[in-house]
């Protein structure tokens, strides 16, 4: 039962981001994503409260992904997180880019309703803390120069994002695993005391 159950989730889910990914958050009805998972409103709403809830549900999805790689990241010291962080570059941009009608989804949609701003928006600034955080470990270790760890959280989140946004508009001009992975080392090695 608790398996059929979980099969019958997991449909919904890819039925939702094909629907979404192909006509968009608000052309995509319940009755469209119920039809192409082969399943009953009731078995919809069994799982998801509303079209909203599954929403954010792949939004979560996506998130917990890009959460587990930076947590698995947690080294001795800050500059050698920071490598680690770098290592998951490839996996994050490849699953972004398996989804990139729906990444340009959440942000069209986080524009038009405050539920999906918000769930969009508290990512950004739990890894704007976390950055923060741990640039201010480093200075506090003595591995980072004197440097104003919320500005610099704010410059590695938004080049975090401009690499995955350009990755995904521009698949084909460059190796973004490399510019990525490059980009961080610059950042990094900008930050460390000498």
């Amino acid at each position: 039962m608790q398996q059929r159950s979980e099969e019958t989730r997991s449909q919904i889910i890819k039925s939702a981001i094909k629907l979404f990914s192909v006509n968009g958050f608000t052309a995509a009805s319940v009755d469209m994503i119920c039809k192409d998972a082969g399943i009953s409103k009731g078995a919809f709403y069994h799982h998801f409260e509303s079209k909203q809830a599954l929403f954010l549900a792949l939004l979560d999805l996506w998130l917990t992904t890009i959460d587990q790689s930076v947590e698995a990241s947690r080294e001795k010291t800050v500059p050698e997180t920071f490598l680690q962080i770098t290592e998951a570059y490839p996996y994050i941009i490849k699953t972004a880019e398996e989804g990139l009608p729906m990444f340009l989804e959440f942000w069209l949609q986080a524009n038009r309703d405050k539920t999906i701003w918000q769930a969009s928006i508290t990512p950004y600034r739990r890894y704007h803390k976390y950055f923060t955080a741990l640039i201010k470990k480093g200075v506090e270790e003595g591995s980072f120069v004197e440097v104003d760890p919320e500005t610099a959280s704010r410059l590695i989140v938004s080049t975090a994002m401009g690499l995955l946004l350009q990755s995904l508009l521009d698949p084909k001009g460059a190796n973004w695993e490399k510019v990525a992975k490059e980009s961080s080392d610059m950042l990094v090695n900008s930050l460390l005391k000498k």
